[in-house]
């Protein structure tokens, strides 16, 4: 089995090692992940400047691109072979809800379901909410148990396949293997609006701004990501890349035709 795995995070996050760790025993892994951190870069591609490639000493592969771009490249030209897989991860806390429009690291998983390849994206869900503090950030977290999980998944996959394209999101709480719940299907659950933006001087004296940190839930309840995570278990959501707001199509041609 040949598996593509990228990320977010960049070539040399700890999630990524995690995750190459665990499926370098199920089959020939390539990892082909940005150059730097590219979080919330979503299903962007670069297209205003060419690319490069490098091998980094870990063996690893990295572009100086976005997530999209990695699993883009190495699908349509850099890889001599089709993967059979591509896995996204481990990213550095949680991705649900309306998380997954922003992030990279399921833009990754994304790419690789658009060529046509069944796509897997592991975030390992810390922090209140699935989110991280700088200070939780720097401790100890389980990247080996979301890695673990991929692996299992990945298994799961080998011996019996799931049919048709498959675009997967998963979430993994931040705990020992042992004391995972197990995995459950979820789906998406919402957010409030993001908190307000954060107003700065930089040390020329000129006005900044930084994106303000995501809302609290507001779609927790039985059957979501979050309420999964909460508990224990392993969110699996099933995700689309059709946006097409069937139930209003009606309404829209009765405004436009009136």
């Amino acid at each position: 089995m040949r598996i593509l795995v990228s990320n977010d995070d960049g070539y040399f996050s700890e999630g990524l090692a995690a995750l190459v760790d665990a499926l370098t025993p199920l089959g020939e892994v390539t990892v082909v992940a940005p150059d730097m951190e590219r979080s919330g870069a979503s299903n962007s591609l670069t297209l205003d400047r060419p690319l490069t490639m490098r091998r980094a000493p870990n063996g690893f592969y990295r572009i100086n691109g976005t997530p999209t771009d990695c699993v883009h490249m190495a699908v349509t030209g850099l890889l001599k072979w089709q993967p059979d897989m591509v896995v996204s991860g481990v990213n550095h806390g949680a991705n649900m809800g309306d998380d997954t429009l922003y992030s990279g690291t399921v833009a990754a998983a994304t790419e690789g379901y658009l060529l046509g390849i069944p796509s897997l994206a592991i975030s390992l869900a810390y922090g209140a909410e699935g989110g991280a503090s700088e200070r939780e950030r720097s401790q100890s977290l389980y990247f080996s148990t979301a890695a673990r999980v991929a692996a299992d998944l990945v298994k799961r996959w080998q011996h019996r396949p799931f049919v048709g394209p498959s675009l997967i999101n998963v979430n993994v709480p931040d705990r020992p293997y042992e004391a995972l719940g197990g995995l459950k299907v979820t789906r998406l659950g919402r957010r409030h609006k993001a908190e307000p933006v954060i107003q700065a001087t930089n040390p020329r004296g000129e006005t900044v701004y930084w994106v303000g940190p995501a809302g609290p839930v507001a779609d927790a309840g039985e059957g979501t990501d979050f309420h999964a995570v909460a508990a224990g278990w392993v969110s699996l959501t099933p995700l689309q890349v059709d946006l097409t707001h069937y139930p209003q199509m009606d309404a829209l041609n009765s405004w436009v035709s009136s």
